[in-house]
């Protein structure tokens, strides 16, 4: 176990868009469970930071989403 102060605290942040979902060997497409306007929590290492228009954007898999806030 680690201390309190040892954690990092996960950043939260809006779903701007998502892909098709991911193809399986078989060719069917299993869809992305996120969707545009959800608001979710992930880790401070998550994702890849771009920048488009001059706004800061992380890119991610869906799996480093920690959970999807309902608010």
């Amino acid at each position: 176990m680690l201390p309190e102060t040892a954690t990092e605290k996960p950043l939260q942040g809006e779903v701007l868009a998502v892909g098709n979902g991911t193809i399986l060997k078989g060719g069917n497409v299993v869809s992305m469970d996120a969707r545009p306007g959800d608001q979710v929590l992930f880790g401070k290492y998550a994702g890849t930071q771009i920048k488009v228009d001059g706004e800061e954007l992380l890119v991610m898999h869906e799996t480093d989403i920690m959970a999807v806030l309902d608010i």
